[in-house]
């Protein structure tokens, strides 16, 4: 793992996102998205045959109530217990978030308000094929249901032989989805964004891909609201000497087995400490499973950058914003004030990212690549609209009318003024229209 000074150069490639340029990538995802609006199930079918290998049809492609059950008797029962404990914290959490409509009247009797209304039908993607992602089921369908959406569909990629992971399939049912669809990528965002004769078109897609499911978020929005652009997975841990350098290590770790791709950099003011865990960083590689995709993560997108205090530690972590940024710091909540820019904060030595991931509560679904400057975590509001509500009494319109006149006629909109003065001439007499 590379050892850098905060001055190097090197440290500003890996803590400013450069956007590779993805023409001829967002090119093919296109046409994936005007075939499968144009030809709709077929399409669909054609490219899971394509991408995944897997023979689905009409008659395979809804996943079935016996499928669900099988699912369900292949898990462990531990796995079972471990869910329902993710389940209810995530769900807990997001409870705290729901909003309610509201209306206020105020002295002269005019009504302001807001009515929050969940979203009808929402899509939500899980990354599948080889993999099992049975907690982004959880970070996505729990926060819409608690949200009060009625119709949630999910999509997933199929294995070859057209079947989708057992405990993604368990946790769906666990969180009461009954409607999937074995399909991932492009298509699967294309299906769910135009419709198809199998799959009722959504008002929103939620949930991470790789580059050909964001690729066609962006290509489809405007059609369908998304939840966010999803990049590579992220984390940033700010440790001083009080840190146990195993503990960073295993951190920094566990986010870059997750793709090659991934970002781990490790910023302290001491260079022991970055010593000591580059060298864990190297023993636990000997080991990990997934040692070889992390290997090219920390190698190509890690470093232990070290400066000269942790005052510039808090603003090299702010210019990164982080999806994940651990403190490791002594009196870590001393400094959690020191965060402008993340997607989500994990304080002290035992609150490792990997218990955000599954079962802490709050949402694993982050803003990436530098987005957290201005953009946060999926929550209930990300399914849910609100419309403003306004009920003018006559009182409370007279006291006001000159003002808007006076608006409207700077800016030259002489039919707004009028609407407001016509309410202020006597009633013409005769025939009503």
């Amino acid at each position: 793992m590379r050892i850098l000074n905060s001055q190097d150069p090197a440290v500003a490639r890996i803590l400013d996102k450069q956007i590779a340029n993805l023409d001829e990538i967002e090119n093919r995802v296109r046409a994936i998205l005007e075939r499968v609006r144009a030809e709709g199930d077929q399409a669909v079918f054609d490219y899971t045959r394509q991408f995944d290998r897997a023979p689905i049809d009409r008659g395979n492609f809804r996943v079935t109530a016996q499928e669900i059950e099988a699912a369900r008797a292949q898990v462990e029962p531990e796995f079972l217990q471990a869910l329902a404990l993710a389940i209810d914290n995530v769900r807990n959490f997001h409870i705290k978030q729901k909003q309610n409509s509201w209306l206020e009247p105020n002295s002269l009797g005019t009504i302001l308000g807001q009515l929050v209304r969940p979203l009808r039908r929402v899509g939500i993607y899980v990354p599948g094929g080889t993999a099992a992602y049975p907690s982004s089921v959880l970070m996505n369908a729990l926060p819409a249901q608690v949200a009060g959406v009625k119709e949630i569909a999910m999509v997933s990629p199929p294995s070859a032989t057209g079947e989708l992971n057992p405990y993604t399939l368990t946790a769906a049912d666990a969180c009461g989805v009954t409607e999937i669809y074995k399909v991932g990528g492009a298509q699967a965002i294309a299906a769910l964004a135009f419709g198809t004769q199998s799959v009722p078109a959504v008002e929103k897609i939620s949930g991470p891909g790789n580059i050909y499911v964001t690729l066609a978020k962006k290509i489809a929005y405007g059609t369908v609201d998304i939840d966010m652009l999803a990049g590579p997975s992220e984390v940033l841990i700010i440790a001083d000497e009080s840190a146990r350098a195993d503990f960073v290590a295993a951190d920094l770790l566990s986010q870059a087995e997750h793709d090659t791709l991934a970002s781990a950099v490790l910023v302290t003011p001491s260079p022991r400490l970055a010593e000591a865990v580059s060298r864990e960083v190297q023993a636990l590689l000997k080991v990990l499973g997934r040692s070889e995709i992390a290997r090219q993560s920390i190698e190509t997108y890690g470093a232990a950058i070290v400066t000269r205090d942790l005052e510039e530690a808090f603003a090299l972590a702010n210019r990164f914003a982080p999806e994940h940024l651990e403190l490791l710091v002594e009196n870590p909540f001393h400094w959690l004030g020191k965060v402008e820019n993340a997607g989500a904060i994990f304080v002290g030595p035992y609150s490792p990212e990997p218990m955000g991931d599954y079962l802490a509560g709050p949402n694993h679904i982050l803003p990436t690549g530098g987005t957290a400057r201005f953009y946060s975590p999926v929550t209930v509001d990300t399914f849910t609209k609100k419309s403003s509500v306004i009920a003018y009494s006559r009182q409370g319109f007279e006291s006001e009318a000159d003002a808007a006149v006076i608006l409207a006629t700077a800016e030259g909109l002489d039919a707004h003024a009028f609407a407001v003065k016509v309410r202020r001439l006597p009633e013409p007499q005769g025939d009503k229209v």
